[in-house]
């Protein structure tokens, strides 16, 4: 999806999610079928047939043809190929994704921006792919936490937890940090909805050190309903001390 909408928004296309889902599924499945390799994406190869002039999906037929054709008739034309050429090419792809640019307006405008840009490269480079946007995703939400709470005059943060499938350390640790400054501007986060699950990951992270194991609540309306009675200065009355019910299944 990144690929895509990335590619997509140079053209000022729009990107279907469901749609490009169900392409990656359904070459998948027939890949098993018919004994193929696993089917994936990459963005070397679409920034290289971009470069090349590559204007619709055909070129990824022309390529597959071509592939064929080398593979029954022509196997060793590209045997002796150097490594470092394959790798030049590649490097140039990943070059033409970099838009400068628009880093250096972040950095003049707004440098919030700039260091979630920065995070997410060097994640990149460290971490790999997924790791790297996971961690700058992370960092958005805090940051967001961050500006709603230190603009708004908010006492308490209610976090709903249904949709939260798993918390690796990274975020553990991103989120005693984050409930330690709200803490010291007085402000409170309290969570909705957690899994059971996860609620024995939270207490074997050791958030419950730092996170009230009284700020826990089976719904919204239980939170909310705590937080609204009078003399709300300390933590919530009356939150669940056991483990939240399990919302849906993993």
């Amino acid at each position: 999806m990144l690929t895509s909408t990335s590619f997509a928004a140079r053209r000022g296309d729009e990107v279907d999610a469901s749609q490009e889902m169900i392409g990656i599924g359904a070459a998948n499945a027939f890949a098993g079928l018919f004994q193929g390799f696993p089917v994936s994406t990459s963005g070397s190869r679409t920034a290289v047939a971009e470069q090349g002039g590559a204007k619709s999906q055909v070129t990824g037929l022309v390529c597959a043809a071509l592939v064929a054709i080398m593979l029954l008739f022509l196997p060793g034309l590209l045997a002796n190929l150097p490594n470092a050429t394959l790798a030049a090419i590649v490097i140039a792809a990943a070059l033409s994704q970099m838009d400068i640019a628009t880093v250096l307006t972040f950095l003049r405008v707004r440098m919030s921006a700039f260091m979630l840009a920065m995070t997410a490269t060097l994640g990149v480079v460290f971490f790999g792919v997924l790791e790297g946007i996971l961690i700058a995703v992370a960092l958005s939400i805090l940051a967001f936490f961050s500006r709603l709470v230190s603009g708004s005059g908010a006492g308490w943060v209610v976090v709903q937890c249904e949709a939260i499938t798993d918390i690796d350390v990274t975020a553990a640790d991103m989120l005693e940090r984050l409930d330690n400054e709200l803490n010291d501007r007085g402000v409170r986060i309290v969570f909705v909805e957690l899994r059971s699950r996860l609620h024995d990951l939270v207490t074997r992270y050791g958030l419950l050190k730092t996170l009230d194991r009284r700020h826990f609540y089976d719904s919204i309306d239980d939170a909310l309903a705590d937080i609204a009675r009078p003399n709300r200065s300390g933590s919530p009355r009356g939150a669940h001390t056991s483990h939240p019910r399990e919302q849906r299944a993993d």
